[in-house]
């Protein structure tokens, strides 16, 4: 563990920013996501950015930052290489098929070869452990400045399922194939993908959808719901995918559940 000089100590600066996990979420202009499998590490840079000005944001494990990248909508990415199950390699790719938000690598790993692999990938910064807190907020600013024009997220990616769904132009890649959806199969999917892999009860597609909820809508769904999985499940009659929670809604299984 990293001691904190005096100024980046929690609970000094007047112009301090938010834990986004421990409140609702605000609009801000500046939003760092943490990703780290240490808890320590993440609270170490949570601390340091808050004091900086910035909201904050922090994921475990490769999978749940892909979530809370969509969710969170961060502005800048800082991002551990050594995880388990899902690296910072992997996780990366994952992350650049979604958005070209900056993302700068916080790693234990010196390896030259390896900073020179993942500058040369896309990385707009690589930091070694243990960091100087000023050095790291200072690069911070710096990748942000150059990164003012980013292009905004409109896609998310859900690696379990080799699932890929642009908001913005519609385009649903499944497996490596392109998936031709009409406009009202397109927003189901939707609702069900930004939620996932959380249950989508029937009244809330009902209202997303139709801004109403009667049994017509109901039917509808369902209707629509059968479309879907005739485009998207490999046995339309044993779904995989969009699974039914019967007398309470729908949910897109996207391989792993919340608490994973």
């Amino acid at each position: 563990m990293l001691n904190l000089p005096t100024e980046y100590q929690d609970g000094v600066a007047s112009q301090r920013g938010m834990d986004l996990d421990t409140i609702q979420t605000r609009q801000s202009a500046r939003r760092a996501l943490i990703i780290d499998d240490d808890p320590d590490t993440v609270d170490l840079i949570k601390i340091i950015f808050r004091n900086a000005g910035m909201d904050v944001v922090g994921a475990f494990s490769g999978k749940e930052a892909i979530q809370k990248c969509s969710d969170s909508v961060p502005s800048v990415i800082l991002l551990d290489l050594m995880m388990p199950d899902m690296d910072g390699w992997e996780t990366f790719h994952s992350i650049r098929q979604m958005t070209d938000v900056p993302v700068i690598v916080v790693s234990a790993d010196t390896k030259k070869e390896n900073v020179v692999k993942g500058l040369n990938i896309g990385f707009d910064d690589y930091v070694t452990k243990p960091f100087f807190p000023p050095e790291l907020v200072a690069r911070v600013n710096t990748v942000l400045r150059r990164a003012s024009g980013a292009t905004p997220l409109t896609r998310r990616v859900y690696p379990e399922i080799d699932l890929t769904i642009d908001f913005e132009t519609h385009e649903v890649q499944l497996m490596g194939e392109d998936i031709h959806l009409s406009s009202r199969e397109f927003a189901l999917l939707e609702v069900l993908a930004i939620k996932a892999p959380r249950l989508v009860r029937y009244e809330e597609i009902a209202t997303k959808i139709w801004d109403t909820d009667n049994y017509k809508v109901r039917n509808r769904i369902k209707y629509l719901i059968y479309l879907l999985r005739q485009k998207i499940e490999q046995d339309p009659n044993n779904p995989q995918l969009i699974i039914n929670r019967e007398g309470l809604g729908y949910q897109l299984n996207i391989g792993y559940s919340e608490d994973n």
